[in-house]
């Protein structure tokens, strides 16, 4: 769906180039996660696929064909963009948001209101509650969503997201990301997420694609990145246990057994990680948590930590 061909983009200036020579596919229907030290080039990357940013070299395709040779009005109503601090626009309402390019695109008003109220829905906010408020009535994260359900409102194929979640407290963004992170793949959206988290890009990405001064130095999948970096760089960049970042990925619904869990055993949602349930057992010397209407045991928990082999 999206890709990226001998890429090159030097600024004015710039001793070096801010990306060079990269080559990377994204899958339709896929989340790729960039991610590196401030600036290696993932957020210019980004912007070279709705063309904020044109390249110098190389080319970028997108569906089969070259972004350079399609109008950057069109392209970009056509490509979901969502940014950190949400860019929304603060003296219109959230249905006004969230219906801005199906009004750019000539939606009539009667197919206008229910897609908001469907988007709104599908992000977690009741469009009785929320349609009516402006964005400085929001928390952080419900902007976010509101965000999202903007960017998702015309039905793009492609999404961009950069840096979406870095304003968001820290408290909802495990929450946030996880749910934003299964609407995508529930819709099966082609996706590029720029992150300089490690957790996230693990967390949300189908492919994780780690570079460094401008360069591609490693696009995996999760498990394979943890279970085979590519060199000192990338293992470093992972930092900490990298069995622990796979149990930050797995979650507790995901490996509890059917039996059922006799009280009184400490007790975890289904929906938390196997970070979260290993650091529950430690807390409370048990062998064993009770996780809705069955439970999960500590050597599956050892299990889920086994790096799989490169």
């Amino acid at each position: 769906m999206i890709r990226f061909e001998g890429v090159t983009k030097r600024y004015p200036g710039a001793d070096r180039p801010s990306v060079a020579g990269l080559d990377l596919t994204v899958d339709e229907g896929t989340t790729c996660a960039l991610i590196g030290p401030s600036g290696c080039g993932k957020s210019t990357t980004l912007r070279m696929v709705n063309r904020l940013v044109e390249p110098d070299a190389g080319r970028v395709w997108v569906a089969g064909r070259d972004v350079s040779e399609i109008d950057p009005t069109g392209l970009r109503r056509g490509i979901g963009y969502v940014l950190q601090g949400v860019g929304l626009f603060p003296h219109r309402s959230v249905a006004e948001n969230v219906a801005t390019v199906p009004g750019l695109l000539g939606w009539k008003r009667g197919r206008i209101g229910p897609r908001v109220d469907e988007m709104l829905d599908l992000v977690g906010l009741d469009p009785t509650r929320y349609a009516h408020r402006k964005p400085a009535e929001l928390s952080g994260g419900q902007r976010q969503r509101v965000g999202v359900a903007r960017a998702l409102a015309a039905d793009p194929a492609i999404l961009l997201m950069d840096e979406p979640f870095g304003a968001v407290d820290p408290v909802a963004r495990d929450r946030l990301q996880e749910e934003i992170g299964a609407i995508l793949k529930r819709l099966r959206k082609t996706v590029i997420l720029v992150t300089h988290d490690i957790g996230e890009a693990l967390r949300m990405g189908d492919t994780v694609a780690l570079m460094r001064d401008g360069r591609l130095v490693q696009a995996d999948t999760p498990e394979r990145l943890l279970a085979a970096p590519a060199d000192a760089f990338v293992e470093n960049f992972l930092g900490g246990s990298r069995a622990l970042r796979r149990l930050e990925r797995l979650r507790v619904r995901d490996l509890a057994g059917p039996e059922p869990a006799p009280p009184p055993l400490p007790e975890i949602a289904p929906e938390a990680s196997l970070r979260e349930a290993l650091d529950r057992m430690l807390a409370t010397g048990a062998t064993r948590l009770a996780a809705g209407g069955s439970s999960l045991s500590l050597d599956a928990v050892r299990e889920a930590a086994r790096l799989p082999e490169p």
